[in-house]
């Protein structure tokens, strides 16, 4: 029996370690973290209060009022020991999410913090204001409005993992999808709450890092595409190519903020499975329309469509997909060919 169990482990095991037997070594000269950007808030007329810190302890007094730093992002970065990539690659997250998108899938395999820094690219991740390690601010004191949070149905039907509304009730995924449904409660242990409030606070922490690490390629996936684009235009010199995965949102469509982007290559993503899906034409389409204007405007642009590419069934979160690899593929391959990587 225990024979048995011991085989089963290595033909489990058996992809992992020719993976690893392939990738280049994961090799490191330095590693950090930093916090960069916010500005100072002000508190006031708020009630003081004693509160019980630790069960037993002495109650504290608690007094509101005052100066808070707020606003700031958190940037983990990682130093190959080899160097290749020409510029550092900055891992934007999307709405709802943290720099965890990057680091590993929710079935446990390297994700492509780790398949970039293989490659020899500095890679910078960040928590982008108000998630994760970044932290947040009272509201409605200091954010605006309340925080928005998700239930476990919202990702599986609007991220193109489930078959369309009401299929996270019966967990009917998508036929064909490469997301690993079987982890799917580990992908939602590191969904958290989102601000629609603070987007002028996070374009600004984004400007920041870019003036600090840049130039730099950003890799931004759905809502980190909006800040991409609109940090770009705002720090066009920070900024050697924009890599956009499924981006949600976009920069500024004036011809000057368009100018801005003319001396930056820009590399389109998009999955599968949108055709059928109820939101997600409308979204690519405000891409396209995008991507047109800026090409009228002299820019460069590349839009890729995986299935196209025979790469089949990714969902939104293509990072994560089983074929995640493949899809890094498409993105290093492009970098290279634009003198990015030597």
């Amino acid at each position: 029996m225990l024979r048995h169990r011991l085989l089963a482990a290595l033909v489990t095991l058996a992809p992992a370690l020719v993976q690893a037997q392939e990738d280049p070594p994961l090799a490191l000269r330095g590693m950090g973290s930093f916090h960069v950007g916010g500005r100072e808030a002000v508190v006031a007329d708020k009630p003081v209060r004693e509160v019980l810190l630790v069960p037993g302890g002495v109650p504290a007094r608690i007094d509101a009022n005052g100066p808070y730093q707020v606003e700031a992002m958190y940037v983990q970065y990682h130093l190959p020991a080899a160097e290749r990539g020409r510029v550092p690659l900055l891992l934007w997250h999307g709405g709802g999410l943290t720099g965890v998108t990057w680091e590993s899938t929710p079935d446990g395999r390297e994700g492509w913090q780790q398949y970039f820094l293989r490659r020899g690219w500095a890679t910078y991740v960040s928590d982008a204001v108000e998630r994760g390690r970044a932290g947040w601010a009272m509201y409605p004191e200091i954010f605006a409005g309340e925080p928005v949070f998700l239930t476990k149905a919202d990702p599986w039907e609007r991220f193109r993992i489930g078959a369309g509304p009401g299929s996270y009730r019966t967990r009917t995924a998508l036929p064909g999808t490469q997301f690993p449904i079987e982890a799917y409660d580990d992908f939602m242990r590191q969904v958290v709450p989102r601000w629609t409030t603070t987007d002028a606070a996070q374009l600004a922490a984004y400007r920041a890092l870019l003036r600090r690490a840049g130039p730099a390629v950003v890799l931004a996936h759905s809502q980190g595409g909006m800040f991409a684009t609109r940090a770009a235009q705002a720090e066009p010199a920070q900024v050697r190519a924009l890599v956009l995965v499924e981006p949600a949102g976009f920069g500024e469509a004036t011809p000057e903020a368009l100018a801005a982007l003319r001396g930056i290559p820009v590399l389109a993503l998009y999955g599968d499975f949108i055709e059928q899906d109820g939101r997600w034409p409308a979204i690519r389409q405000r891409g396209l329309d995008f991507y047109a204007k800026l090409r009228a405007a002299g820019g460069s642009v590349d839009v890729v469509a995986l299935p196209e590419r025979g790469i089949m069934g990714n969902s939104h979160m293509m990072m994560m997909d089983r074929n995640n690899r493949a899809v890094a593929q498409v993105v290093q391959d492009w970098l290279a060919a634009r003198g990015l990587w030597r």
